[in-house]
């Protein structure tokens, strides 16, 4: 089902028509109330009112997570406090947290576009949410909750943890859609296992991940735990939240960006110039609706790219490919660029591992050297030593041929490597020490 029919199947000449009016709009508001934008914008030699087509916005200067930071807490906001309704933040572990703010409208907007988003990946007014993302700062939880309750849905607000209470609340109250990042719910479906509970028994159809990368053969793992099809979902705190981009469960191929609402951008990432449809970058995004906190060409450092094919959906809108990793998290190994995603796709075709890694990196004799740490399954933890042997040396293999990068891959055993009820932590630079 589409939520919004009028505007998700807008003719593309239609849907940039839009875009242009909203654009011109944002870049007057935040010139003339953001002190940041206009001495920017200054600095640049841009004025507002020189944007004539889309293609001038490749002239308005990047914003980025620094930009953010240092004008924390609230000197990007474009209205006065007074108007701001709801403050998320980030956790700020790198730094100062960024800061985003909401006035009414932007909350409305935003459930709207969860709506849309949760209808997209196969939720409708009938279906009970458990909302497994987190509550508070994090912008998950409220973010699914109010575009649940927008569709017309019931929605659990049971947010992380207490994972066996969660399993019983699956059992008892019959949840048809689960919403949770993908580490966490493999987590949920182990737990599920030691409790005695089947997923097959559940009610649930389909799952919506996101708020991490995962790979496509993540989705397969997901899948055959949980009995559903699952659909990938993308947003982020600078931008809106959850809800700015989301798979249709018809397809399952790319991600549907909301461009009423943002306008996307592929760049290098190195050069920061502006790159065509198909080929892979940074994703930079525009947001054109925004009251509170708009921010103009921000730089995701997430790693992508787009297409503007038809969708089976119905959906005109332009798709991005499922996120390979981001840039700032990135691994430069010997020379070679390695993403997690990239080792947890080839670990995923293993069916001896389990889908709980860790990578470790360290610099020894000046030489950079990198440890993949996998749980081998249950099964096949207590073999001979020989056959464990055998099975890191094929993965270090399997790695070296599809990256081209040398890696020492350790089995460990079940369930020593820590879970999370958020975000996995999938890396450890130990370089940066």
């Amino acid at each position: 089902m589409i939520f919004n029919i009028d505007f998700e199947t807008l003719p593309r000449e239609a849907l940039a028509a839009i875009q242009l009016k909203r654009l011109k709009a944002t870049l007057e508001k935040v010139y003339a109330t953001v002190p940041f934008y206009k001495n920017k914008f200054d600095e640049a030699g841009f004025s507002p009112s020189g944007l004539k087509t889309l293609a001038d916005l490749e002239r308005v200067p990047f914003t980025t997570k620094q930009d953010l930071r240092d004008n924390y807490p609230y000197g990007m906001f474009a209205v006065p406090m007074a108007n701001v309704v709801r403050i998320h933040a980030s956790s700020g572990t790198t730094g100062s947290p960024t800061v985003v703010g909401y006035t009414a409208r932007d909350i409305e907007t935003w459930a709207e576009l969860m709506a849309r988003a949760l209808s997209a990946g196969g939720a409708g007014r009938r279906d009970i949410i458990h909302n497994a993302y987190g509550y508070g700062l994090f912008t998950g939880g409220l973010g699914v909750h109010y575009g649940a309750e927008k569709l017309g849905a019931s929605v659990i607000p049971v947010s992380g943890g207490n994972t066996k209470r969660q399993i019983v609340i699956m059992k008892d109250f019959g949840p048809t859609i689960l919403t949770a990042t993908p580490s966490y719910t493999l987590h949920l479906a182990e737990v599920a296992k030691e409790m005695g509970v089947s997923f097959k028994d559940l009610s649930f159809k389909f799952g919506i991940f996101g708020a991490e990368p995962w790979s496509e053969n993540m989705r397969g793992e997901l899948e055959e735990a949980l009995n559903i099809k699952a659909v990938d979902i993308y947003g982020l705190s600078e931008v809106m939240g959850p809800g700015v981009a989301i798979e249709c469960y018809e397809a399952q191929n790319g991600l549907h960006i909301f461009e009423d609402h943002f306008i996307p951008e592929i760049i290098d990432p190195v050069t920061g110039k502006a790159l065509p449809y198909g080929e892979t970058g940074e994703l930079v995004f525009t947001s054109i609706t925004k009251e509170a906190f708009p921010v103009i060409r921000y730089r995701t450092r997430d790693i992508t790219s787009l297409s503007t094919e038809p969708c089976i959906c119905g959906r005109t809108h332009v798709r991005m490919k499922r996120v390979s990793g981001r840039s700032d998290d990135m691994l430069i190994i010997r020379g070679v660029n390695v993403f997690p995603s990239q080792i947890e796709s080839v670990l995923m075709k293993t069916e001896e591992v389990e889908p709980h890694y860790q990578l470790v990196v360290d610099r020894v004799d000046n030489l950079d050297t990198l440890t993949v740490k996998v749980e081998v399954s249950e099964s096949l933890f207590s073999d001979e030593i020989k056959i464990l042997q055998g099975l890191e040396a094929k993965l270090s293999h399997d790695i070296k041929e599809y990256l081209g990068v040398s890696a020492k891959v350790k089995l460990v055993e079940p369930k020593s490597i820590a879970r999370s009820e958020g975000k996995a932590v999938r890396v450890i630079d130990n370089r940066k020490i």
